[in-house]
Formats: C-alpha cells, structure tokens, sequence
C-alpha cells in the first residue's frame, strides 16, 4: 500500500474501505476537477465538437465506482494515478471509437502522452517562460507558440511527459512517479533536464535570430 499526499483522500479512503458510502461519493467529487483537466488536456482537438469531457470523466467514475472495492482490498498505488490511468483507457478507447476512419497507426496511438492540445501547449509555454526568456515575451502570441512547440518537440519523449505530468495536469512529484514508474527523485531529475533542454533550445533560437 503506497501512502497518499493528501489527508483528504487517505481519510476517505479509509472510510470508504470501512462501507461507507457518503465517503466514496465525496472521494470521486474531490479529483473529478483533476480528472477533468486531465482529459482536456489528452483530448484530441478533432473531438472537441463532439464529445465532452465531462462526459468522459462520467464515465469513467462510473467505472472507478465498479471498480472500487477491488482496488481497496490491496491499494497498489495511490488512488489519484489509479483513476487516471482507467481515465487514460477511457481515452483511448474513445480516440480509437471516433477516429478509426483516420486508421491511426499503432506508433501515433503510442504518443498519445505528446498529443496535448495548441491550448495546452500555451499553457505549458506560460509555465516554462522565465526571466532568461524575456525576449521570447514580447513576440506575438503566436511565434511564442511556434518557438515552445518546436523546443518540446525536440525533447525526449520522456522529458515531455514529465512536463505535461506536472505542469499541465499538476500532479504531485509522488504521483507522477506512481504514473512513471519511477522514483521521485527521478522525476526530479527529468523536470529539471527537461526544463533545462528547453531554455537552451530557446537560447539557440534566440542567439540564431539575433
């Protein structure tokens, strides 16, 4: 059993472990906004029209809820990474369901952790502006786009995943060690690579424009 980061959720747990109703109720309201974020985040601009993640998030609660005792018996890992990965198959499922007609290749859907949103790669831009990159301020909104994109873009798969973990769904370092499998001091360690690759590709740019 992996201890949890908040209180909140541990006391819940116990309690919804103990038959209590109200606290699961209460333990799927308290990370549906974070779910939420999460499929808006990983949600394919194509389906935007067409399927809401609301919905998504629905439904995957629904599942979480059959689910439930199964996971209390043992508690693998903590709850939050749990729900979001029966969030990530509801994803992918509903990704395969609606763009099968684009016969999307087994290497594309393997991506998927990259293929985030224009509006979530603004995000990300925003998170990772610093002081070393008040130039890259004051360009139009959409070279900024243009200059952040083609930097992560040129990341390593891992170093991006790790960005779009903490900085566009914001989870904790302990979570996104539980959904990388790996220690949080790794994850450190990559946030900090990553972050670190992305000011020198940005510098290069800059430096080449100049």
């Amino acid at each position: 059993m992996q201890r949890e980061p908040s209180a909140p959720t541990e006391a819940l747990l116990k309690q919804a472990a103990g038959g209590n109703s109200t606290a699961v109720s209460e333990l799927f309201q308290l990370h549906r906004p974070r779910l939420r974020r999460m499929v808006v985040v990983h949600l394919d601009e194509r389906l935007r029209a067409r399927v809401d993640p609301s919905d998504v998030v629905q439904e995957v609660l629904i599942e979480a809820h059959r689910r439930l005792p199964e996971y209390l018996q043992a508690r693998p890992i903590m709850f939050y990474p749990w729900l979001r990965q029966l969030a990530w198959d509801r994803l992918l499922k509903v990704h395969r369901h609606h763009l099968i007609a684009k016969r999307r290749n087994v290497r594309r859907e393997a991506s998927r952790d990259w293929e985030v949103s224009d509006e979530s790669v603004n995000q990300l831009a925003q998170c990772l502006l610093t002081d070393e990159t008040t130039q890259l301020q004051r360009i139009i909104n959409d070279e900024m786009h243009r200059r952040i994109r083609q930097a992560l873009d040129q990341l390593p798969s891992e170093d991006r995943k790790v960005l779009v973990l903490r900085f566009l769904e914001q989870l904790s370092t302990a979570e996104t060690a539980t959904v990388l499998g790996v220690s949080e001091s790794a994850v450190k360690m990559r946030q900090l690579r990553a972050l670190q690759r992305v000011q020198a590709l940005l510098r290069v740019e800059e430096s080449e424009q100049a």
